[in-house]
């Protein structure tokens, strides 16, 4: 213990001379905690619409006004022709076009149906799609209440009808914040933790520190540790930092237990770092292991269930995520801070977590080679 002490001792005097890396180690994840959350937006708004009125009648205004007034629509062009709208469209400035055509109001007067034209620029696949629900969904509305003012309702109906009412659990107005602060948190901390554990043995060997530090009795497992440790309390520090950060700005206060989440990220972080180790067990240069751990990070944050759904992804990939930590993470950390889960439903990631912990940090002791 006295020698781990001494190595401590060490480690945080390299890490607090360099001025500039403590300042990055907090200011970097504050930053990037406040500004992703406000730009990574999940809700698709501002949808540029072209519309092409033939009609220009009292209904055609009526359903242009309900389309612009839902706020998810702006409006580009009122064109005369659908050449001049897809200019608009080829030109990047529309996403939709809306073509009314014409005998459009008394067609729904007089035979009780009308076909409208939408046209949607599918080059970003996620804002067609929505653009096109969202346009879909509004005319539904129109058609309703064009419905109720033709057809006169009798005052009891005869026919059973079944109301459907919404709730939606843990995050019941949507927010996306709600949904996305405690991802954001969990990558932060994975970056934190593993790209410094990953640069610290390197920065040893290209200094010439680690052949000093060779030469010397102290074991192997005591060498891993006095690296690790470091980097374990300032990775918990950042997290702390986060949930003042997600309490004060965001108003989300975890519904579950605190001890839970520290406990969960106390056995995360000894994965992550051990990853990092080993990374630099391997690693000649802190160029090596930064291009490395970049490899590895883009790996964890894309399949690990932030930005995409694990449940739509192939089988192939699901089963990639089984050995992905910031899956295991991010899951935690949805489950304790929106929904209020115990120890006794995050047990199957915590010992996924303590396992994948326990056979990185043994591989980087093995791999690090020492001589005595």
């Amino acid at each position: 213990m006295r020698t781990l002490k001494f190595l401590l001792r060490k480690e945080f005097r390299q890490i607090f001379r360099d001025k500039s890396i403590v300042a990055l180690i907090f200011l970097m994840p504050v930053i990037q905690l406040i500004v992703m959350p406000l730009a990574a937006d999940y809700e698709v708004r501002n949808i540029n619409l072209a519309v092409v009125d033939n009609d220009k009648s009292s209904y055609s205004q009526k359903l242009i006004s309900k389309v612009i007034a839902s706020g998810y629509f702006r409006l580009q062009g009122y064109n005369d022709s659908f050449n001049e709208a897809f200019t608009l469209i080829e030109s990047d400035k529309a996403d939709l076009i809306l073509e009314i055509p014409h005998g459009f109001e008394r067609n729904l007067i007089r035979d009780n149906k009308q076909k409208l034209f939408v046209a949607v620029n599918a080059i970003n696949g996620t804002k067609a799609n929505l653009g096109g629900s969202y346009l879909s969904s509004i005319i539904g509305s129109f058609n309703a209440d064009i419905r109720m003012q033709l057809v006169q309702q009798p005052r009891f109906s005869q026919f059973p009808v079944i109301e459907v009412v919404a709730s939606n659990w843990f995050n019941p107005v949507l927010n996306y914040k709600i949904f996305i602060v405690p991802g954001i948190l969990a990558i932060l901390v994975t970056m934190v933790g593993g790209f410094l554990a990953a640069l610290n043995i390197v920065k040893e060997k290209e200094i010439g520190t680690i052949e000093q530090i060779n030469v010397t009795p102290i074991k192997k497992h005591i060498f891993i540790l006095g690296k690790l440790i470091p980097f374990w309390v300032l990775a918990n520090i950042v997290f702390t930092v986060g949930l003042i950060l997600a309490r004060f700005i965001y108003g989300i206060v975890p519904i579950g237990s605190l001890l839970v989440l520290y406990v969960f990220i106390a056995i995360y972080l000894l994965t992550v770092l051990g990853f990092g180790l080993l990374v630099s067990t391997y690693c000649d240069t802190q160029q090596q292991a930064m291009f490395i751990m970049f490899f590895f990070m883009m790996l964890f944050i894309l399949l690990g269930g932030l930005f995409t759904s694990i449940d739509s992804m192939p089988d192939w990939a699901k089963l990639i995520t089984r050995f992905n930590p910031v899956r295991y993470m991010i899951e935690v950390m949805r489950m304790v801070i929106l929904k209020g889960s115990g120890f006794m439903d995050v047990l199957p990631n915590l010992a996924a977590v303590s396992a994948m912990a326990v056979i990185l940090n043994g591989w980087a002791i093995l791999n690090y080679k020492k001589t005595n």
